[in-house]
């Protein structure tokens, strides 16, 4: 289950879910934050839209600091070298994150190392912000 843009776009980014049974093999250590917004309304809008519309939230996280993060695979969305993109929307302490690993891919060691695109992680968050914004109308301030 997925979100689409529904509009053209230079890039048509697509968010494919990572159910809980698969998180551990999607999510990396190359995922950092990209963005967060103290704004529990925003927080309290995104769970009960992510909810609705996927359910369980790929991992059950447990207590008040942290109560939600899905994890998607971003599709058509170019991270090259990195051979996937992974995008998690959680709450931490109030606040809504978004972290990736855009711009990240683990090097032979399994250690996160940069890579050409790290220079581009705001204009990548940008358009994760618009992307949440047209599909499920999260207003990032």
């Amino acid at each position: 289950m997925g979100f689409a843009d529904s509009h053209e776009t230079q890039t048509a980014m697509r968010l494919e879910f990572v159910p809980v049974e698969e998180f551990y093999f999607a999510l990396t250590l190359a995922v950092k934050t990209l963005d967060e917004t103290l704004d529990p309304t925003l927080v309290e809008k995104a769970r009960s839209h992510l909810q609705e519309k996927l359910g369980q939230p790929s991992t059950v996280a447990p207590g008040k600091q942290n109560t939600f993060n899905y994890v998607f695979r971003v599709q058509d969305y170019d991270n090259s070298p990195a051979p996937q993109l992974i995008l998690s929307v959680s709450d931490w302490q109030d606040k809504l994150r978004l972290s990736s690993d855009y711009g990240w891919m683990l090097d032979p060691e399994r250690k996160p190392k940069r890579t050409d695109r790290f220079d581009q992680r705001e204009a990548f968050a940008q358009e994760v912000r618009s992307h949440l914004k047209d599909q499920m109308g999260l207003a990032f301030d």
